[in-house]
């Protein structure tokens, strides 16, 4: 099932036969980039599948390994790609991202480095976050989940349930929210997140992210400056055991969802969709679902949004990212199927 317009839209497979495929970018030269979780990058030309060396050591464990892989808009003369990953740490692992350099026609990352490790690290292997986006004044967002310490959401002397801003080479911008507070970490943009794993721009160059909740809680939000979303203190969901979460789902001074699923769908992905080829979804959100296998639509209104179609076929087998290609067709992974298609005006 399609909704709207299911004859004007054409889902084609581009690549098959992947493993536990997590993010995906497209190279100028139509090539593509693929990461799988347990800690390979797959370069795919012309029907071709090569991988590519000089990767960090990841920490393969539950939703931790090779995660999202972004390009910079300055790929074609920088050749630098942006990667996170659960990196292994004394104390277990911790969503780290790192850069590096990947030459014309080469098989194998240079200059890897890492630019940001979330501190401290942590046992168990929940709640990674994970996406890394690149702000129009190329400052990168990079989202992390809670690690399965709810509590830690809250404190800000770790990077635990929040968002991070650095500069490229891992400096803290001068204008971060909480630079120069005592007992704050200065990469802190906005905390009291759940598990955000799909982040996007959108026109204006404003932050949105689609977040696991817990039983009934899944939310997408408008991320502001500084902003405490609220986990584990309110939530529209409930404990997996069905106890209630926090003190409700408001209180003053924490922000409120732009939009929260319930039953919970799973969300991954997150696109704000800027490109020509469906005009009608100019500024729409797509967001993949895990859970029920969809991509789901939301109409923006402001700093809200609603969901008002499902876009369902055999394709969308848990999708985990979506993505926008420079002819403005929609490109997303589906774990289920372990492939790449490419969605298109029919």
């Amino acid at each position: 099932m399609i909704t709207p317009a299911a004859a004007e839209v054409q889902i084609t497979r581009m690549i098959s036969g992947l493993d536990q495929p997590w993010g995906i970018a497209l190279l100028p030269d139509a090539s593509v980039l693929i990461t799988e979780k347990e800690g390979r990058l797959l370069h795919v030309r012309g029907g071709k599948v090569h991988e590519i060396g000089g990767l960090p050591k990841v920490t393969d464990r539950g939703q931790g390994g090779l995660l999202d892989i972004t390009l910079p808009r300055d790929f074609e003369t920088s050749r630098e790609v942006f990667l996170t990953y659960s990196k292994p740490q004394r104390s277990g692992s911790g969503t780290a991202l790192a850069i590096a350099r990947l030459p014309e026609n080469a098989s194998q990352l240079e200059d890897l480095r890492d630019i940001f490790v979330m501190a401290p690290g942590s046992s168990g292997g929940r709640h990674f976050g994970s996406r890394v986006v690149e702000a129009n004044d190329g400052t990168l967002y990079l989202t992390i989940g809670d690690r399965g310490d709810r509590p830690a959401a809250q404190d800000r002397s770790v990077h635990n349930g929040s968002i991070v801003r650095v500069n490229r080479d891992g400096s803290v911008p001068s204008d971060n929210p909480f630079v120069g507070q005592p007992s704050v970490l200065p990469e802190i943009w906005s905390f009291g997140h759940r598990n955000p794993q799909g982040a996007g721009l959108d026109g204006q160059g404003r932050l949105w992210t689609s977040e696991h909740g817990a039983r009934g809680g899944d939310e997408v939000n408008f991320i502001r400056k500084g902003a405490n979303f609220g986990w584990p203190v309110i939530s529209y969901g409930r404990h997996y055991s069905g106890a209630k979460i926090g003190e409700g789902t408001r209180k003053p001074g924490l922000e409120q969802p732009a939009h929260y699923w319930d039953p919970s769908i799973a969300p991954s992905g997150l696109l704000v969709y800027q490109g020509a080829m469906f005009p009608e979804w100019r500024g729409d959100i797509f967001v993949g679902s895990l859970k029920f296998d969809y991509i789901a639509r939301l109409e923006v209104n402001g700093t809200q949004a609603a969901e008002i179609a499902q876009i369902k076929t055999q394709a969308t087998d848990r999708v985990r990212d979506v993505i926008e290609a420079p002819d403005g067709s929609i490109w997303f992974i589906s774990v289920g199927n372990g492939a790449v298609y490419r969605m298109s005006r029919g």
